[in-house]
């Protein structure tokens, strides 16, 4: 359960970091490649059990 709520909130923050508004545009592909990384470890944990 607590998974699935991480890996929901996590999506949407990687949906709202995408660079595609005139002020983030600076900003370049770090914020949301920290978000997607952090996607990518809790699902891995999910995966493994350690959720």
């Amino acid at each position: 359960m607590l998974g699935t709520i991480l890996i929901i909130i996590l999506i949407l923050l990687l949906l709202g970091l995408v660079p595609a508004w005139p002020y983030s545009r600076g900003w370049g592909y770090w914020p949301g490649g920290i978000v997607g990384l952090l996607l990518i470890i809790v699902i891995i944990l999910l995966v493994l059990g350690a959720f």
